[in-house]
């Protein structure tokens, strides 16, 4: 004997048969906004820490004398051009241009790398001028908050390079499209916390 749903007739109903979980597609894009969010509480609690301890020099030189601000331009430069082809790159994956894709993906690839060079040898200076994260709290503060910018910068740098070896291997297949569009979130996000960086960190140095 079977059993019939009596609200199975109201309009708009969705039969018991027909529910189940969202589909994966839904699940993936919010874990992802997820994880963006996380990032940014992250990024907020480090700018609050460096906000305390950006007047705690130890005796030690303070930003204003430390920083470079023509090195740090070409390097947001550097970063804002990423983030613009990118978004190339998007329109390039959405029409399912594999020329146009690879072009713009390296092209971001490249920026990025250089992005992460000009940043790492500001840092490679820094130390060997004996300003070293160990020096001040300031500097502590400063390493951790930039450093962690570059982490994340590596790790879409890496993310960017696997997904030139899935459009080659896999396609645009719709999966291929979606991590795309993850990645693309993800990098203008970096753009987003960068231009906090450069802001708060360079320009506002005293």
């Amino acid at each position: 004997m079977s059993v019939v749903d009596p609200t199975a007739s109201t309009p708009g109903f969705v039969p018991l048969s027909r529910r189940g979980p969202a589909p994966i597609q839904a699940v993936v894009g919010y874990g992802f906004w997820l994880f963006l969010l996380s990032d940014i509480i992250i990024f907020a609690a480090l700018f609050a820490t460096y906000a305390v301890l950006s007047g705690e020099t130890n005796g030690g030189p303070p930003g204003a004398t430390l920083f470079d601000k023509t090195h740090v331009f070409i390097e947001t430069a550097c970063l804002l051009l990423s983030s613009v082809t990118c978004g190339f790159a998007s329109l390039a994956v959405q029409r399912r241009d594999k020329v146009f894709a690879y072009l713009w993906m390296v092209a971001t690839f490249i920026l990025g790398a250089l992005f992460l060079h000009l940043e790492w040898s500001e840092f490679a200076v820094m130390v060997a001028s004996g300003n070293a994260p160990s020096r001040s709290a300031f500097l502590s503060a400063f390493f951790t908050l930039v450093g962690t910018h570059g982490l994340h910068v590596t790790i879409g740098l890496t993310a960017l390079a696997v997904m030139l070896l899935q459009i080659e291997t896999l396609g645009f297949s719709q999966k291929v499209r979606g991590r795309f569009y993850c990645f693309s979130l993800f990098w203008h996000a970096l753009d987003i916390v960068w231009i906090g960086v450069f802001t708060i960190v360079y320009l506002g140095a005293r």
